[in-house]
């Protein structure tokens, strides 16, 4: 049988290996399954002789005379305990002597030998494919989390009854986080032991060739025994093609130059496969790129190293959106990365380090374009960092034109040379690099570039194995204007005690604050409290917006009793439409009279120089906070902007107010803030960076129509960043009722809003505008002490 032409008809890895002496008699138990002739083909691709023994054709005696130099035991129907023949006997037997290996009945033959529980997991499964997770250890070594794999089954291992010997190496992911599911693996912890429950045979399955490829380079009986054997002599690898690679315990090593080929070197390979292929794609040719950087189109970036050393902590952080990783596995696939970046924003990050590697790491430049477009607005925003396995320019203008501020280049990867022309044209799209160093040698490479921001990771990229201390040693090298980050590893505040001691400007935090359920607690605890204020609660009066004003009389009565805007409709046609010369009284009153500022009125929290702050509390805290007089708010429906520009400068307007069908990016043509009405529900109401605050309504305004306050509460409820100016239908009878119907939310309210609710007859009421100031004014609630 090993003399068959064999073809590989799967998509994956469609080229045979040579023979492969190490295993030249490999014997593969047939527990009458049809997928057996796939195992065997996949074997025999991979270099293996193989030889088939049905389970009740074959004594234990036979098999051990044969001297095999692997063992396989292939799926099969019915249960391991009683449709398996040899194949617990064969597991009992070879354990410990040579390699063994699993699949599917496999698995489960060796989950029962050792003392596991098979039972049946609650589904029937034929055919399908599943999101793989593993510790990357053993066939999975050098394999990118999520790997569809294909199940043909209803029993497995039992999570309760894994045998004390046994780990668990793969699991089904289940729930948005990558929990562990049904067990997909398991390997013993001393023995050259593993199963795998699903078929790596199976045209479905990605990677299943190089998993027995994995396999058949392992060699011994024990782990320990195979990691000896790759130590002592990788060229020992005899009979291997050009493109093998030798799993030894858990690590891989490349038989052409008997270095190591580590995790990095995969994921290079990989990824300028991956960015090769891109760089065909009409929109994404390198030639695109350029033409859509020379229109401008990049955001707008700040300096790296000056963002970085403002920090609300004696350490700067750089918080990191990972929602995997080669090393942990799965982290939290159900994260959604611009909403993770607002949050660690506002907790204090001064850099937002976003993963761009979509097989290993989960991520991709969306993310980064999406993590930049969320801290639109955002003042004293942090950094964002597109942390990416780059190699060429094209990746760094990619990153530019997504809203990357810097990027990073890992020295391990890169040489003098090519280092070197990257950190330079970087710098000429305005980004100064985080450049990443792991030795000696990387770190005066660094140095001698003029980087101003050094990344030490403490993590081997070739082993994986973390040493903190990493950073500390290597600090002595750094010129005092250098900025050096401790990067990997870092998980609790003991964790950062001796960066705070030596000069370390910044650490990088990823799986620990992915995990972290109070996120701004966890920095607390880890970087230390801070006196400045991390986060703006708003505790200023409620505002009151009189709109509707139509005579100057009335203005002035607004403003000296306490209101904050007077609001003039300027759009002909409306029963409130104020003509151009009572406009200009109204205007000049405005402007003339002192504002009475009401008792109860508290002045706003400081905020931290180098904390970002949310928008609309940026907006609602200074733009609408003038201790000395009312604003003028100009309302328009539908209007042409050439008019509205017109009308802000004849009447001196302090605000514009649009209540129509008005493009959201008007707001930005404008020269003075934006109030822009929605209805719940609507479209663009949190869209940061355009309207200073939203106005809710009900319908087009002075309807007297009320709003549905749960909608409201919901709306406020949905987006914690939103503050808003409450309208619709509000009178001093049910002002303060309806702030009070929002509960936690109505601290958000930024301003209230009322029109006929300070009428009489179709007329402003004097009376009704003081009493509502009033009622407005006593209806926020004592803050909570």
């Amino acid at each position: 049988m090993p003399g068959l032409n064999l073809l590989d008809y799967s998509p994956h890895r469609p080229s045979p290996t040579p023979p492969l002496a190490s295993a030249s008699n490999l014997i593969l138990i047939d527990n009458y399954d049809s997928f057996t002739w796939n195992v065997y083909q996949y074997l025999v691709l991979e270099g293996a002789s193989v030889s088939v023994f049905r389970n009740d054709k074959v004594t234990l005696a036979e098999l051990i005379e044969k001297k095999p130099t692997q063992l396989v035991v292939s799926p099969g129907p019915g249960h391991p305990d009683t449709d398996a023949g040899i194949s617990g006997d064969a597991i009992r037997y070879f354990s410990g002597k040579i390699p063994v290996l699993g699949v599917c009945m496999g698995e489960q033959c060796i989950f029962s030998v050792f003392g596991g529980h098979v039972d049946t997991t609650g589904e029937i499964l034929h055919g399908k494919t599943s999101s793989l997770g593993h510790d990357s250890k053993g066939v999975y070594a050098g394999l990118p989390q999520g790997l569809p794999v294909t199940r043909y089954h209803s029993l497995a291992g039992t999570h309760p009854t894994l045998p004390e010997c046994l780990e668990v190496s793969s699991w089904i992911v289940a729930g948005p986080n990558g929990g562990k599911g049904v067990i997909m693996g398991v390997r013993h912890k001393e023995l050259l032991v593993e199963g795998v429950q699903f078929h790596p045979e199976s045209i479905l399955t990605a990677e299943g060739r190089t998993m027995l490829k994995n396999f058949l380079q392992m060699k011994g009986g024990t782990w320990a025994e195979n990691e000896q054997i790759g130590k002592k002599s990788t060229a020992d690898i005899s009979g291997e093609g050009s493109n093998g690679t030798a799993v030894l315990g858990n690590e891989a090593f490349n038989s052409d130059t008997s270095d190591k080929d580590s995790i990095l070197d995969r994921i290079y390979r990989h990824r300028r496969a991956a960015v090769a292929a891109q760089k065909q794609i009409p929109s994404q040719r390198p030639s695109d790129l350029q033409a859509t950087y020379d229109l401008n189109l990049s955001p707008p970036q700040i300096s790296f190293p000056n963002r970085l050393k403002q920090s609300p902590y004696t350490l700067s952080l750089m918080a990191e959106i990972k929602r995997a990783s080669p090393s942990k596995g799965v982290i939290s696939l159900s994260t959604c990365a611009p909403a993770q970046a607002r949050k660690y924003a506002l907790a204090g990050a001064s850099v937002i380090s976003v993963l761009t590697e979509p097989e290993w790491f989960k991520g991709g430049i969306e993310d980064l374009r999406a993590v930049r477009q969320s801290l639109e607005g955002m003042p004293n925003r942090p950094v964002v960092l597109r942390k990416e396995f780059i190699f060429e320019e094209y990746q760094i203008l990619e990153a530019r034109i997504a809203g990357a501020d810097t990027v990073l280049l890992i020295v391990k990867m890169l040489d003098q040379v090519i280092l070197s022309r990257l950190y330079h044209y970087s710098q000429k799209l305005g980004m100064e690099p985080l450049v990443e160093v792991n030795t000696v040698d990387e770190m005066e490479m660094a140095v001698s570039l003029g980087s101003k921001v050094i990344g030490v990771n403490n993590r081997d990229l070739t082993s994986f194995k973390v040493d903190l201390d990493t950073t500390s040693r290597l600090m002595n090298m750094v010129p005092k204007d250098t900025t050096v980050c401790a990067l990997s590893g870092i998980s609790g505040p003991k964790d950062v005690e001796a960066y705070k001691q030596n000069g370390v400007g910044a650490v990088l935090v990823g799986e620990a604050l992915m995990r972290a359920a109070d996120t701004v607690k966890f920095i607390r605890e880890l970087l230390g409290e801070t006196d400045e204020t991390i986060r703006s609660e708003m505790e200023d009066e409620l505002l009151v917006k009189i709109c509707g004003t139509r005579t100057p009389e009335a203005a002035k009565a607004a403003v000296e009793a306490g209101a904050d805007m007077i609001g003039v409709i300027l759009v002909e046609g409306r029963r409130r439409f104020v003509p151009r010369q009572t406009a200009l009284e109204i205007s000049k009153v405005v402007h003339a009279t002192p504002r009475h500022r009401h008792p109860s009125i508290s002045i706003p929290l400081p905020q931290s120089s180098s904390t970002a702050i949310d928008f609309f509390c940026h907006t609602s805290s200074t733009i609408f906070s003038r201790p000395n007089r009312a604003m003028l708010v100009g309302v328009f429906q539908n209007q042409s902007l050439s008019y509205v520009l017109a009308q802000q400068q004849l009447l001196d307007l302090d605000l514009v107010q649009f209540h129509g069908s008005e493009p959201l990016e008007w707001a930005s043509l404008i020269p003075v803030p934006v109030i822009r009405s929605f209805k719940p529900g609507e479209p663009g109401i949190g869209r940061k960076g355009y309207h200073a605050l939203p106005l809710l309504d009900s319908a087009a305004g002075g309807s007297g129509q009320r709003l549905d306050i749960a909608s409201v509460r919901q709306l406020l409820e949905a987006d914690k960043s939103l503050r808003i100016i409450l309208a619709g239908g509000l009178n001093a009878e049910n002002v303060h009722e309806a702030i009070h119907q929002l509960a936690e939310s109505s601290g958000r309210v930024v301003a209230v809003d009322v029109s006929s609710g300070v009428e009489s007859e179709g007329s402003q009421s004097l009376d009704k505008i003081r009493a509502f100031i009033a009622a407005a004014k006593r209806s926020r609630p004592e803050p909570m002490k």
